[in-house]
């Protein structure tokens, strides 16, 4: 009973808090983490770069770009990136890759970031919902608008709302290393929750929990956001091969918005 408190305490304090500033920053998230499928991602990538087809030399701007896996890749393809991300211990590391076409910043999304100087911007794999109100998240919508110059592109690549109800409410174990991480997800009316229980693998000693949380943000709400800060959407897609949204199964809503 004492175990399950402490960690009813620390449920709601983390939800009170800014759960992801400790998350992000923790061994944990990094270890459990470790294993995102890298094959996916670079295909993506390739794919949306073949698509957008930008000038060589393009300026591109990764927001929350964690330990600039994305970022590197775009900087190999011949762009000039830099990526910005909340995590001081992700833009540390990522920092060690940097060179003359690619940058990283320790830097808050909703804050101001190099007005009118991005040709394109990404925000990747549901880095985006993550704040308490709509009103932090237009504020970073709006960062992110003012810092592309006009007809600047900018693409989010969110969860499909409609799809992830359907997959929800899933609990596992995954062990990595001597750590054992219980998985529970749910969701209420307005958000998705990831809640980690982290022990010892071996006595099973509790060490922390963390409660993911993030938004359910529809096509309505991106296109209300984002007209609000001036960007018109122009298409979207339902998963990584960029094919046609489809509310009922696409897995994915990727947003290609251009400001005007």
């Amino acid at each position: 009973m004492y175990y399950h408190r402490i960690f009813a305490v620390e449920t709601l304090i983390m939800e009170q808090e800014a759960w992801y500033k400790d998350w992000f920053n923790s061994h944990y998230y990094h270890l459990l983490y470790q294993h995102r499928n890298e094959e996916e991602a670079n295909a993506f990538i390739e794919t949306l770069v073949h698509y957008l087809n930008p000038a060589k030399g393009s300026k591109m701007l990764d927001v929350a770009c964690g330990k600039g896996r994305h970022s590197i890749a775009l900087a190999d393809m011949g762009f000039d990136v830099t990526g910005i991300d909340l995590s001081a211990e992700s833009i540390a590391e990522a920092k060690l890759q940097e060179s003359a076409t690619l940058h990283f910043f320790e830097h808050d999304m909703r804050l101001p970031f190099q007005k009118n100087h991005f040709q394109f911007a990404f925000n990747f794999f549901t880095s985006f919902g993550y704040f308490n109100t709509r009103n932090e998240h237009d504020e970073s919508i709006r960062s992110i608008a003012n810092s592309l110059c006009n007809g600047g592109v900018l693409v989010i690549d969110y969860l499909n709302v409609d799809f992830s109800e359907k997959q929800d409410g899933q609990s596992y174990v995954t062990t990595l290393e001597d750590v054992n991480f219980y998985i529970k997800k749910w969701h209420d009316e307005q958000h998705f929750y990831k809640q980690i229980n982290i022990s010892d693998a071996q006595n099973q000693v509790p060490r922390y929990l963390y409660t993911e949380r993030v938004a359910k943000f529809y096509l309505s709400d991106f296109s209300e956001m984002l007209k609000k800060q001036g960007l018109e959407i122009e298409e979207v897609f339902g998963n990584y091969r960029l094919q046609p949204f489809e509310v009922n199964t696409s897995p994915r809503l990727i947003i290609l918005a251009r400001k005007s």
